[in-house]
């Protein structure tokens, strides 16, 4: 750290982001200061008091390139106002001047040997450690699912698949409209997530209703670890007294109530004026449009999509609302593409029509019914052409069935809104268990019955509320609870209640009265206890056999380990009772799902189970259509839940109910678009991405790692478990480690076990404190150098050898993850007494397992010794290292050329038959290609460590 001046034009280095190359100061004011970085396009600002910057001054004989990437020789050094003016000779022995501000910024300064000479010996430990990151941070680097490894989430093929789709996309811009259930607020962190990793994505907005505002900042920060700034008019107001500054630019990641931005306008502008990378905007549903009445929150979000290059829209119900609710989506993704509604509307009828052709051919025997069916030919002829049809047609018969595949892949290809629109339906995913009601009507306790003439619905629905303050005493549905309970010791069960009262009052009772083991779960407990009271129902052994949860528990919360679910009262909304019965109707659970709902007869809840029941099979399957339904007959039913007696008028009800849902669940078949489905899912390509994930995951290799590296850095760690570490801050740690408390941290590493723990952290390649501290050793000093001894026999004694560790390294920006094209991460030289390179006969791993530590004392008097030899051999080395670059490079450069050549082609040839691909997509892909071929070319190897063995007796 230094105490100069900061001056306009100063090239100074960071100490903790080497990797960014020479800075420059643009500007330093207000006990500020802001650095560019040109070599990767990034600034930084820093406070002048503990800004992590080193000055870089060059000493005459030092070589250097200037910005055109000359490489001089400096001669003379002169400083004029707080910059260098240097003066140089180039190549040709010419003399140039050169200016601190024409550096080249593409250097690197990590200089082991330095270390080495100068006493600063490493453990060999360290040294290892720093090896062992070094080959796991390529791995990870160049792995197809890197970005996706971190998530706290189920590995279901639909959404990985959706998230490598839209991260790959320079700006994605997508509706996710899968059917309830299936994890659309998944496969948007999957993305978000993906896109910040990789630094394809800096800044990114989140616009929900308010109602979900709080279970979306939960969902980020367990499943994913992005921790959101949730913005309300009360913390912007605080932010408006503190920062002075515009409330949405006080954090990279935001969080906020669509109420936000259309209740003050003021909001709605300073969210313009940010600069943000990524739009998510949840139940995008509720943005109502039509061509001649646009709503306020519709006009927000259509402002904000204007301006924002990435914008993901969440809704489950993207048809349901007619062709115009769909249209109002896609036009805010698309306006260009989506700006006619009956240009639209006719399209979408093409589409239709193609898909309820070709369905038949998606079953099994699927081309012996093309070949013989002339119509479904032509329509297949219609969209890809005589002589694709012809050229199947040829095929012999064993090849009809995979060639058929293909042409449905080309049909998918052309789909008029499947680059924008994904759709996955229970249906085409599979996987969920069935569901059984189990109603148990009970006699109506007297003072229900009386009470309940004059009471309101609200009462009527909530019994508890009509029952008095003893209610636990005598209500039969807490009689019935605690015999099923004995019953089934061995079974879990959750119990969801509407109120928090009565949550806190029904598990006072069976837990000090009746003596079961349960715990509570609602909105007036903290964070914290929330996690400990589901965590100690997951404990499968010594848990809760109960959990009683207010409706809070229905939200963002899985507990698919658990089979039975008690309803013990029922929500007025289809959509709720969804809600509830999907916290164990999920994919994963491993049983059917027993609905259990205790009732009174000839009561008000008894209508609404029947009405559930026998009007839309809620119980026994998701009721997509029943929200839609529910406000088409609610008059109907609130009479009928004021008068429970009167069974003809149930009767009509459930009638008309049954007959709304056919007609409604028809119309919704008819219009069902299987091209879409496949277009959304490749289930192959999404299975592999999957077993990606499990490959690249490592799962004894990461808890190895992770165990050795906590310990190098002295963090105390005991067992927790066989897969699990409970971490503590030790005395001695080399330095404060990102994201360990002081509280401590207890972990897994086992996705099932953190899946059903959500009190403890799941620990992965991606999570940001060992990421973050695989950061410190790469971009530090840790490791990169140490001296050992060894016996070797064919080696005199006394003879040096030298390992060096050289990186393979670009200067660019993050987010053209150029890492997956490098053949391999480092380069390995082992230098002889020669100067032959031994590292072919003598390999990493069996030199650390003859490798022998020595004091640092006796180190240092080696290398003092040894000084002149070890400078010798670290040129020798780089000699030997530069000869591998060339090859390394071509690999790279081919390899990525192959890869983004047929991406080119292929979007391409899409953008002829498919208007949904503009040309800016073809222009920025072949940018892009030349920017990494570019900085490919730049590539070099970086000595990252050295190893001095002496070879005894």
């Amino acid at each position: 750290m230094s105490h100069e001046q900061f001056i306009p034009g100063q090239r100074w280095i960071s100490n903790t982001e080497a990797d960014l190359g020479l800075g420059i100061v643009i500007e330093c004011a207000n006990r500020r200061v802001e650095i560019g970085f040109p070599a990767v396009m990034e600034q930084r600002t820093y406070a002048v008091d503990n800004a992590p910057l080193s000055r870089v001054i060059y000493e005459p004989g030092e070589r250097v390139n200037n910005h055109l990437g000359d490489a001089l020789e400096i001669l003379e050094r002169f400083e004029n106002r707080g910059c260098y003016i240097y003066r140089c000779s180039d190549n040709n022995g010419e003399e140039v001047i050169l200016t601190e501000p024409e550096l080249d910024s593409a250097v690197h300064f990590a200089r082991p040997e330095q270390r080495l000479l100068a006493g600063q010996i490493d453990r060999n430990g360290l040294f290892k450690l720093r090896v062992r990151t070094l080959e796991h941070h390529h791995r990870l680097m160049s792995s197809p699912v890197y970005g996706l490894l971190g998530a706290r989430v189920q590995l279901l093929p639909h959404q990985f698949h959706i998230a490598v789709e839209l991260s790959s996309r320079e700006h994605p811009r997508a509706l996710l409209a899968d059917e309830v259930g299936l994890g659309k607020t998944i496969e948007a962190g999957l993305v978000m997530h993906q896109r910040l990793i990789s630094g394809r994505a800096k800044r990114v907005l989140v616009v929900v209703p308010d109602n979900l505002v709080h279970q979306w900042l939960i969902e980020m920060l367990r499943r994913f670890n992005l921790m959101f700034t949730l913005l309300d008019e009360e913390r912007c107001e605080a932010l408006l007294e503190s920062f002075s500054g515009n409330p949405f630019e006080s954090s990279q990641l935001v969080l906020c109530p669509l109420s936000l931005l259309t209740q003050r306008d003021a909001r709605l502008r300073q969210a313009l004026l940010a600069s943000w990378d990524l739009l998510v905007v949840d139940e995008a549903h509720h943005l109502g449009w039509a061509p001649n009445a646009v709503s306020h929150g519709y006009s927000c979000i259509q402002a904000l999509a204007e301006t924002i290059p990435g914008v993901l829209l969440l809704t489950a119900t993207p048809e349901q609302l007619g062709p115009e609710g769909h249209f109002a989506r896609l036009r805010l993704l698309d306006p260009e593409r989506y700006h006619d509604l009956d240009s639209f509307i006719a399209e979408s009828d093409r589409f239709h029509h193609l898909s309820s052709a070709i369905a038949p051919l998606l079953e099994e025997g699927g081309a012996q019914l093309l070949a013989a069916d002339s119509r479904v030919q032509q329509e297949i002829a219609g969209w890809l052409g005589n002589e694709a049809l012809g050229n199947w047609l040829a095929l012999p018969l064993e090849q009809r069935e995979q060639g058929l595949a293909a042409l449905i892949a080309s049909l998918i290809d052309r789909h008029g809104t499947g680059r924008v629109l994904f759709r996955n339906t229970r249906e085409s995913v599979k996987g969920f268990r069935s569901r059984q009601l189990d109603a148990i009507p009970l006699p109506m306790p007297q003072v229900y019955e009386e009470a309940a003439m004059t009471a309101k619905l609200e009462q009527t629905l909530h019994p508890e509320l009509l029952l008095g303050a003893d209610w636990v005493e005598f209500d039969p549905r807490v009689e019935w609870l605690v015999d099923w309970l004995r019953e089934n010791r061995k079974e879990k069960a959750l119990v969801i209640c509407a109120r928090a009262e009565t949550a806190i009052a029904l598990e006072e009772y069976l837990n000090l009265r009746q003596g079961l083991r349960t715990a509570a779960f609602h909105e007036g407990m903290s964070l914290i206890n929330r996690d400990r009271a589901a965590a100690y129902f997951a404990d499968m052994e010594l848990g809760a056999q109960v959990l009683i949860c207010s409706e809070i528990g229905s939200e963002g919360r899985n507990f698919q380990f658990a089979s039975h679910l008690v309803l013990f009262d029922l929500p007025l909304s289809p959509d709720l009772l969804e809600q509830r019965i999907g916290r164990l109707d999920r994919i994963g659970q491993r049983f059917d799902i027993q609905i259990h709902v205790p009732y009174y007869q000839d009561s008000a809840v008894g209508v609404l189970l029947d009405w559930y029941d026998s009007g839309l099979e809620a119980f026994s399957r998701v009721c997509a259509t029943g929200e839609a339904i529910y406000h088409q007959v609610a008059d109907e039913l609130n009479e009928c839940l004021h008068d429970p007696q009167n069974e003809q008028a149930l009767a009509q009800l459930i009638a008309d109910t049954s007959g709304a849902r056919i007609e409604l669940e028809a119309k919704l078949s008819a219009g069902r678009d299987r091209l879409l489905e496949l277009g959304s899912c490749d289930q192959d390509r999404a299975e592999a991405l999957t077993d990606a994930v499990v490959e690249a995951e490592a799962g004894d290799e990461l808890q190895s790692y992770a165990e050795k590296l906590f310990e190098r850095f002295g963090v105390d760690t005991q067992p927790h478990g066989e897969d699990g570490l409970v971490l503590q801050m030790g005395e001695h740690m080399l330095c404060q480690l990102p994201g360990l408390e002081d509280e401590g941290l207890t972990l897994t590493f086992s996705r099932e076990r953190a899946l059903s723990r959500e009190d403890i952290e799941y620990m992965s390649w991606e999570h940001p404190l060992l990421a973050g501290t695989m950061e410190l050793i790469l971009r530090g000093e840790y490791g990169n150098n140490s001296l050992v001894t060894l016996k070797l026999p064919p080696l005199q004694p006394g003879t040096l050898l030298l390992e060096t560790v050289f990186q393979l390294h670009t200067t660019a920006p993050r987010a053209l993850q150029l890492q997956r094209y490098l053949p391999q991460g480092v380069v390995r030289i082992l230098v002889g007494p020669n100067g032959q390179n031994l590292a072919a006969a003598l390999g990493h791993e069996p030199l650390n397992k003859l490798a022998e530590t020595v004091s640092r004392i006796a180190a240092q008097n080696m290398v003092r010794l040894a000084r002149e030899q070890i400078v010798t051999q670290v040129k020798q080395a780089d000699l030997l290292a530069q000869k591998e670059l060339p090859p390394l490079i071509e690999q790279a450069l081919e390899r990525m050329h192959t890869e983004q050549e047929a991406e080119y082609q292929r979007l391409k040839e899409l953008a002829e038959v498919n208007s949904g691909i503009h040309p800016q997509e073809l222009e920025a892909l072949a940018a892009r290609r030349q920017q990494m071929a570019d900085a490919l070319s730049r590539a070099e190897l970086k000595l990252d460590a050295v190893r001095v063995i002496l070879v005894r007796e």
